[in-house]
């Protein structure tokens, strides 16, 4: 599961455009402070972040890019591309029969990068702080180190999903992190983690290097010299940079990439965007009565094309979403009698203006709809600034409004100000990412259960709509408390009738996690063909790609 602290400053807007000198020529720098071998560093855009922050706290929703991809580390990694789970910071782990504890071998011979060892001392401290600073866990009973190497977690209830949860938190050390008298606002400027590329250098506020961690535990997976970030405030920048191969891995949506990326070097560019990303939703607030009503949220889902959508707002890169609301991360657990017998994710205006005449939502004699207290049907879609692609969608979505008599405004100022609004329930309608753990339990937690509905004006950081369903509840409990594969499959399927009949959200399309590359100065990315992770720079498999690349010959 992404953390809330990632998850936030995943969509964390910048307020400038210029990058610097050093940016520029990021490609043929040298890492310089004693790095054990020279040549290009390894150079990724930021689309979303216009000046960084010398921040590498992985609590804090301000925290650099590549904190928790380079410089710490979880106990295994999910990797949604080929649907493994490699082991980590630990080397093995088992749950016990009752299914209420869970304990993990820590791997031998790792040490922080300042050459202290890894213990389990680490692990407890982390969730400590975790459960201090952002919550969660709530089925968490205890962490105990059992010895240096060997640390179990406890829960208050069978809890099937925990392996993945506490699995893939990543880890800081306990002797740093135990000192500081205010971890939430530590800033961590030049932090101690186990990741490949921890030791900070040239930090400038729109660029910085990550250096190899002279203590890996991988040394011989350490093959190139660095990392360097480089800042952008949206995507046209950060496209530009890799079209004129400023940059080495472009993680972020570039419009028809084969002819404006790929085609001006076929020999070394490449792109891979499987649909395995977070559910792209269409959100609408049901705390305001327009929105109430299910059969409102239906006919609103059947007035998108979402193969405009697709097609022309997403650059054909990805498919229109089903009515299970399922990513393509979760084919295997998708009910085909559920999607077979849906009709609200398909495009029918006709259907959608009848829908809304029966729940009192007219057209007056202008083609203007009205709610049945004779207010305009009219709204805003809120999404980020920087998002070219989300932007598009949205117009999509308003434009196809239109044609049946609802009036709908794109507002786009910053991500900042789109997510408060989203995070207090402060707003009308939004494009929104969703909840991506290795199983559909997040998701539907995320979009049903009544334990994620806060009242307007809380924060929450999940169930923006905030909707709840006490069906959900019983089922999700089920599911968590059973390890039957079996059981674990019909109770997704009940979850996934329920998600149909209330639409909760308007699914769109799977996300694709986003990623193209050069293979100039490294090689070794992972494929369609050679899955062992995606081309993503914010998610878990980022470090499997760190280790796996090397100079090109």
């Amino acid at each position: 599961m992404i953390s809330t602290s990632i998850r936030r400053a995943l969509f964390r807007a910048g307020a400038v455009t210029a990058i610097g000198a050093l940016a520029l020529t990021g490609c043929t720098a040298t890492p310089d402070d004693g790095a054990a071998e020279s040549g290009p560093m390894l150079t990724v855009p930021r689309e979303d972040m216009g000046t960084f922050s010398q921040n590498f706290n992985p609590f804090s929703p301000n925290a650099a890019p590549m904190t928790t991809q380079s410089v710490y580390e979880s106990l295994l990694i999910y990797n949604p591309a080929g649907g493994d789970t490699v082991p980590w910071l630990a080397e093995s782990w088992e749950a016990a029969d009752d299914g209420l504890s869970q304990t993990f071998h820590l791997r031998e011979g790792v040490k922080w990068s300042d050459g202290a060892d890894f213990v389990a001392a680490d692990i407890v401290t982390t969730f400590e702080l975790q459960r201090e600073l952002l919550g969660g866990f709530d089925y968490l009973d205890t962490v105990k180190a059992i010895d240096e190497k060997t640390v179990q977690f406890t829960f208050n209830r069978k809890f099937s999903p925990a392996l993945f949860e506490v699995g893939q938190q990543v880890i800081v050390p306990d002797h740093i992190w135990s000192e500081f008298e205010d971890p939430g606002n530590e800033e961590n400027p030049t932090p101690v983690g186990t990741g490949p590329y921890t030791e900070v250098s040239n930090f400038q506020t729109q660029s910085f290097d990550l250096l190899p961690n002279p203590n890996y535990w991988q040394p011989e997976k350490q093959k190139i010299p660095g990392v360097r970030m480089l800042a952008f405030a949206g995507n046209d920048g950060a496209n530009l940079a890799a079209v004129n191969g400023d940059v080495d891995w472009a993680p972020q949506y570039m419009p028809d990439i084969q002819s404006t990326f790929v085609d001006k070097d076929p020999e070394n560019r490449a792109y891979w965007f499987p649909p395995t990303g977070a559910e792209i939703n269409w959100q609408l607030n049901t705390t305001l009565d327009m929105f109430a009503d299910p059969d409102v949220r239906k006919a609103l889902s059947m007035a998108i094309d979402r193969e405009q959508i697709v097609k022309v707002g997403m650059s054909d890169y990805t498919i229109p979403a089903d009515c299970t609301g399922l990513s393509g991360n979760y084919d295997e657990w998708r009910d085909a009698d559920v999607v077979a017998d849906c009709d609200w994710t398909g495009y029918d205006a006709d259907a959608a203006a009848e829908l809304l005449d029966d729940a009192g939502f007219t057209a007056g004699a202008d083609g203007q709809r009205t709610t049945p207290d004779g207010e305009p049907f009219a709204f805003d879609i809120s999404v980020g600034s920087t998002s070219s692609d989300w932007l598009s969608v949205a117009n999509i979505i308003a434009q196809n409004l239109q044609d049946i008599g609802v009036k709908a405004t794109v507002d786009s100022p910053d991500w900042a100000a789109v997510v408060a609004g989203y995070e207090t329930g402060e707003f009308e309608t939004g494009i929104v990412w969703s909840a991506n753990a290795p199983t559909p339990y997040q998701y539907y937690r995320n979009i049903m259960s009544t334990e994620s509905v806060k009242d307007v004006g809380e924060q929450t950081f999940d169930n923006y709509h905030r909707l709840g369903d006490e069906r959900a509840d019983e089922l999700l409990a089920d599911f968590a408390a059973t390890s039957d594969e079996a059981e674990q499959a019909d109770i997704m399927s009940e979850l996934q009738r329920i998600y149909s009949e209330l639409a909760p959200v308007v699914p769109l399309f799977p996300g694709p996690e986003w990623g193209a590359y050069t293979t100039d100065n490294f090689v070794g990315w992972p494929t369609e063909e050679d899955p062992y992770a995606t081309l993503a720079t914010r998610a878990p498999t980022t470090v499997l790609v760190l280790t796996s690349l090397e100079p090109a010959e």
